[in-house]
């Protein structure tokens, strides 16, 4: 059991860093800008204030260390569903992972952005007050294939 949590653990990391590097490449190379971690962090802060669905989180009272918390928060999520995936898939997958349980795993986790972080922050339920929300929701689906890859990359590893 230790071993597939230590297994987890290394799978999140590796996912949510490789999902970092893929919004560096987008940001440098097609100009889009990565995630506002501090905001995330200001929703995070405000959660345990009995707030959790803002109409704007950048109106919402501003939080000490935001933008640490926004950071620590995607780590957490990100080790969180690696350490779900490990204990859903076992030793035996574990073994020998494969592709395909890693990537619909990462899109069934982009439901707690559509549903809850995203309407959260105040741009609606998957990105529908976004000035493009198709641009962002099929961002979110690359970006979660990116996490998918990742998660499989670490198990491998």
């Amino acid at each position: 059991m230790q071993e597939t949590l230590m297994t987890g653990v290394l799978m999140g990391l590796v996912a949510t860093l490789a999902l970092d590097l893929w919004a560096l490449l987008l940001a440098r190379v097609a100009g889009i800008p990565a995630t506002n971690w501090g905001m995330v962090g200001r929703w995070v802060a405000h959660i345990p204030r009995g707030v959790v669905f803002h109409d704007d989180i950048g109106a919402a009272g501003e939080i000490a260390g935001e933008k640490p918390l926004g950071w620590a928060f995607h780590y957490v999520v990100g080790v969180v569903y690696g350490v779900a995936l490990a204990l859903i898939m076992g030793p035996a997958w574990l073994a020998a992972p494969t592709l395909l349980p890693a990537w619909v795993f990462s899109i069934l986790m982009l439901g707690f952005g559509w549903f809850l972080l995203q309407p959260g922050l105040g741009v609606g339920v998957a990105a529908s007050k976004t000035p493009n929300p198709m641009k962002a929701r099929a961002l979110g689906l690359i970006a979660h294939t990116v996490f998918g890859i990742g998660l499989w990359a670490g198990a491998v590893i």
